[in-house]
């Protein structure tokens, strides 16, 4: 594989095993870092860090940015921004709103953004089986999926700026959706006298099953379990699908009542 100079930003619980991906890929890393465990765990692995943001953007031909939300990125962005080099690539892995993305790209028109949200845990990362989606010019959609196929199979491309997230929020949306599906599933079934684990693990071999049904019963988790696992993610997915929603004029119908009016706390 052709080296890249890559910088990284959010080594974290997911961020964490894509750099460690990236460094056995052989690619020439630089990773920002802050917490003194984050830091021993990168000198264990040989990584290259930095406690400066914009040392972790220069020269980088590839900048990738594992933050949590809209505000984490908005708040980076500057300093990234500033120090990345003309035709450098800004990929961010944040599940937020297109407009966040594109105030960004606005900033620093001498970059190309890529929004790159993720599909799947750490697990994934660390088979290299993370779902990756990218939206953006073409070419820098090609020059991101090189590095991010470190770590993700299948990478997906999508189309123009802001594509990628919307098939994310789309696909969280309907996952919400599912999650009360599978809930209102498994109250029915206890009161025909079917203990949930058992429902469950039944509907992960049948038609009615979903990827909800199927990863609460994976750990054998009560819904409220499951419910408690996911609901920070899809709070704050639904929301930002929601606003993006509204700043289109498009009625989210069916899909917003069904998580509205479920049992699970998801919104």
């Amino acid at each position: 594989m052709g080296s890249s100079r890559v910088g990284f930003v959010g080594a974290g619980r997911m961020g964490f095993p894509m750099v460690e991906r990236l460094a056995a890929a052989g690619h020439d890393l630089v990773v920002y870092a802050r917490r003194p465990e984050t830091q021993a765990a990168l000198a264990e692995l040989g990584v290259r860090q930095t406690t400066e943001l914009a040392a972790a953007a220069d020269r980088a031909d590839v900048l990738l940015v594992c933050v949590f939300r809209d505000e984490q990125l908005a708040e980076i962005a500057g300093p990234l921004g500033a120090a990345l080099p003309d035709g450098a690539v800004l990929a961010s892995h944040v599940t937020g709103r297109e407009s966040a993305l594109r105030a960004v790209a606005g900033r620093f028109p001498g970059i190309d953004v890529v929004d790159a949200p993720v599909s799947g845990g750490p697990e994934e990362i660390s088979a290299g089986r993370l779902t990756v989606l990218l939206g953006g010019p073409a070419a820098a959609r090609a020059r991101a999926a090189a590095v991010v196929r470190a770590y993700a199979d299948p990478v997906i491309e999508t189309g123009e700026l802001g594509s990628a997230l919307a098939v994310k929020l789309v696909n969280n949306f309907l996952f919400a959706a599912n999650a009360q599906l599978a809930a209102e599933a498994v109250r029915l079934g206890e009161a025909l006298g079917v203990a949930p684990r058992d429902l469950l693990g039944a509907l992960d071999h049948m038609s009615g099953g979903s990827q909800a049904s199927s990863r609460a019963a994976a750990r054998g988790d009560s819904m409220a379990e499951f419910a408690a696992r996911i609901g920070p993610f899809m709070t704050k997915d639904v929301a930002a699908c929601l606003e993006q929603a509204a700043e289109r004029g498009v009625d989210p119908g069916l899909l917003i009542e069904v998580v509205r009016r479920g049992q699970l706390e998801l919104i």
